[in-house]
């Protein structure tokens, strides 16, 4: 039986583990992390917070989680991890997956816009849906218009023009947000940007979780077109949240799983180097970091399942003799930025909307979810002082932004940034006369430790995302690499899913698995690889613009007559909806006079 060395036990090196473990290969894990399983994707409890009843913490966690419709590599393995429920009947995690319908988009100083986030299933869906349409967002038909075009370009640009094209196009720059910038009389920008806050920089941040401003429109489009397909679908969840805690609902039982399989998981165990002998890898130096002591954890084959940043300061000079291509690891290392979480416990149930809010004028990019309302149950009043009643986990985005304190979130204190993003929500949610949080309600809070304060205005995050920058495809390497007994799985690797997300994680595991069947003689089945969903409706289009490309020639707008019958047929119907709407306002205004 071949033995697998894991390196790293993030959702990487469990993927890896779980494909492995069942195809009948011995597994060894080693994990940095002294107590956690699945690196960011964990959830912790609050050192201090278990004040009702000793070992009953709050949870908190790097960031909070959701699990889009487009998943399919992750929602794959959640459906083989078995899970007990209170009442003892066994389900799978993947049965703790709840689903989101809406959206809100919070604003400083104007009304939220609240909005659908799946294919209508009522009429309440077709009437927010409208609402959300006809809202005043500030935006300029000239904006919408162009917006509406660019994601139309997206959908029907060919695979060729995507990978050559787009991945070395900025997502801001494809967008032209520099176009359409606001300014005063004085020509200065001015404070109000709805078409970068809403559009550009709001959609991006939570739903494809990307920086604008620096990722490629190759990654940026894709996903974001994969929302924009699973919000056409009935059939499916475009959005979709666990039911509890990330440890309780997953991570927990999915170790449970892989320990009663047979995986060897070692914590506290950091990779201080790897060694190799006559062109392979012979081993990595593990240290413990409680006692100190070193050993050499050796295998038949060996996955690297850590984060860029680390991988970087691994690879030796006889690793890329042995294979150059890592060079562009190197390279990559400092393509990273800050994303990280932080719970504020409240003492009044406080459920924003339904599902994700994005904070289209927060200087920090914030986001949150309101996550009691899907954790049906979690019993919060054994845990903290007793008192809690909603938690609000906020994910801040932007590090290097001032925000009204004047200050950068990487130069300021844990206490700074609480007070700050607290602001920011307040700001955002109390508006026109409504107090959605107060002072009051607040009874804890905590933020990711992986921010470290070093010296005062000089933060570090210990675990930083990775950001796919422009033109950094070329860069990322694949999952087998030229030295025969290394894998990599990370989500730095080349994917499908192109995104550091748990799902790219998932997908580059079952890359490296297969990388390792091969290389065995395996005669196990390989793990199932999924591509991104692209509709036969628009594959007209694509192959339009496939000839185009191979002539040189630029995307243009292709209207096949069948879509011109269309179009004029949705229009018609609009005008219909739109005067009878008109006249059914009219006719209330008439028996409801307003009050003067």
């Amino acid at each position: 039986m071949p033995k697998v060395v894991v390196l790293g036990g993030g959702v990487a090196g469990m993927s890896a583990a779980h494909e492995l473990i069942e195809r009948g290969f011995a597994v060894e894990v080693f994990e940095r992390h002294k107590q956690y399983v699945g690196g960011k994707a964990r959830s912790v409890n609050v050192a201090g917070s278990d004040k009702t009843e000793p070992g009953k913490f709050l949870p908190g966690e790097h960031g909070f989680r959701f699990f889009p419709g487009f998943y399919k590599h992750i929602i794959d393995t959640m459906k083989r991890i078995p899970f007990r429920r209170a009442d003892g009947t066994m389900a799978t995690v993947f049965d703790n997956l709840v689903e989101v319908n809406r959206v809100r988009i919070a604003r400083f100083g104007a009304a939220s816009i609240n909005s659908i986030v799946n294919f209508p299933q009522s009429w309440a869906d077709v009437k927010d849906a409208i609402n959300a349409f006809h809202a005043n967002t500030g935006l300029t038909e000239e904006e919408k218009t162009f917006f509406a075009a660019r994601v139309w370009q997206l959908m029907t640009s060919c695979m060729d023009r995507r990978v050559n094209d787009y991945e070395k196009l900025g997502w801001r720059e494809y967008l032209q947000a520099d176009k359409f910038i606001r300014r005063d009389a004085d020509g200065k920008p001015s404070k109000e940007q709805p078409y970068e806050s809403l559009l550009v920089d709001g959609l991006t941040r939570t739903l494809v979780a990307a920086n604008a401003k620096y990722a490629s429109t190759k990654t940026g489009g894709d996903i974001f077109c994969q929302l924009l397909f699973n919000m056409a679908d009935p059939n499916v969840h475009t959005d979709r949240v666990l039911n509890g805690p990330t440890n309780d609902a997953w991570l927990n039982p999915w170790i449970n799983y892989l320990a009663s399989k047979g995986v060897q998981y070692h914590f506290d165990s950091e990779v201080q180097s790897i060694s190799m002998k006559d062109g392979r890898i012979s081993g990595a130096t593990i240290l413990n970091k409680t006692t100190g002591a070193t050993i050499q954890a050796t295998g038949d084959y060996h996955i690297l399942a850590i984060p860029v940043e680390r991988a970087a300061q691994l690879i030796n000079a006889d690793m890329l003799a042995a294979d150059p291509t890592m060079q562009g690891i190197l390279t990559l290392a400092p393509s990273v930025a800050w994303m990280n979480g932080m719970q504020f416990y409240l003492s009044h149930e406080v459920d924003v909307v339904h599902g994700h809010c994005i904070y289209a004028d927060s200087q920090w990019a914030l986001t949150s979810i309101s996550q009691l309302q899907f954790w049906n149950n979690y019993d919060i009043q054994v845990r903290g002082d007793g008192n809690i009643r909603s938690i609000l986990s906020v994910d801040i985005s932007n590090w290097e932004t001032p925000g009204f304190n004047g200050k950068k979130a990487s130069e300021c204190t844990y206490e700074e940034i609480k007070e700050e993003v607290w602001l920011q929500l307040k700001t955002s949610l109390n508006v026109d006369g409504q107090t959605v949080l107060s002072d009051d309600m607040l009874q804890e809070w905590y933020l990711d430790h992986d921010i470290h304060t070093v010296k005062p205005d000089d933060d570090t995050d210990k675990e930083p995302l990775l950001v796919n920058t422009i033109n950094s495809w070329p860069l990322r390497p694949e999952a087998s690499t030229f030295i025969p007994n290394l894998f990599l799985a990370s989500d730095y690797v080349r994917t499908y899913t192109d995104l550091a997300t748990m799902e790219g994680a998932n997908e580059a595991a079952r890359r490296a698995v297969n990388g390792i069947i091969h290389a065995s003689q395996s005669k196990a089945d390989v793990c199932k690889i999924w591509n991104l969903h692209e509709p036969l409706l628009l594959t007209p289009f694509r192959m339009h613009d496939e000839k185009l490309y191979k002539q040189g020639i630029p995307w243009e707008l292709y209207e096949p007559e069948w879509l011109q019958v269309g179009l004029k047929a949705v229009e018609f119907l609009e005008h219909l909806f739109t005067k009878k709407h008109a006249t059914t306002e009219a006719k209330n205004t008439e028996i409801n006079p307003p009050v003067k």
